[in-house]
């Protein structure tokens, strides 16, 4: 009888260290893909959800029918984070027929991977780092005064029959967004380098 009760003993404890050591493999196993899955999500500002509130500058492109290429321009390069920074930043938003006016081999070849840094240096020519609302641009137009670009590049501000142009691309309309100032223009503006 004690050699009966020894055996069950024995057995039940074997099987609660092999359900342990199984639950324990698991639970690495679940914190492993746990981990990875959080390293493929995006993180930064961009990816917080506000539904709340006057849109900042890449909400704004999202919401916007117009400007579908454009957001996909900024998905393929990354730069998300960069259109919801506190600001103030100005963004020169080029709609989809801007996007239209470039060869679509050469738009293609842009959104692929491997084109990513340059795609980025292209979008971040769109983006001041400062506040320039439209009086502020016919100020720096009058003035000759040239913008700094988040690319490192200047760009030239002119006025042209009462329209304002930004890197010789004429400014079509003004939104003003939490994190700034969208200004919708009618071409791709291209660095240099």
């Amino acid at each position: 009888m004690k050699t009966l009760i020894k055996s069950l003993l024995l057995f039940a404890f074997l099987g609660c260290f092999v359900a342990c050591n199984n639950s324990a493999k698991s639970s690495e196993n679940t914190n492993q893909i746990t981990t990875n899955d959080a390293s493929n999500k995006k993180t930064g500002q961009a990816f917080i959800k506000d539904e709340g509130g006057v849109p900042n500058a890449l909400q704004l492109a999202i919401q916007s029918e117009d400007h579908t290429t454009l957001v996909a321009a900024v998905q393929a390069a990354g730069v998300e984070n960069a259109l919801v920074n506190v600001g103030p930043l100005t963004v020169f938003a080029p709609n989809n027929e801007a996007f239209a006016k470039i060869d679509e081999a050469t738009l293609n070849d842009l959104l692929k991977p491997e084109n990513k840094s340059k795609l980025a240096l292209i979008l971040t020519n769109h983006v001041a780092p400062s506040n320039f609302p439209v009086e502020m641009l016919k100020k720096n137009a009058e003035k000759n005064r040239k913008l700094y670009m988040a690319s490192g590049e200047y760009v030239e501000v002119t006025k042209q029959d009462g329209d304002l142009y930004v890197g010789g691309t004429k400014i079509i309309a003004t939104v003003n967004v939490s994190n700034g100032w969208v200004h919708i223009i009618e071409d791709v503006i291209l660095p240099k380098n």
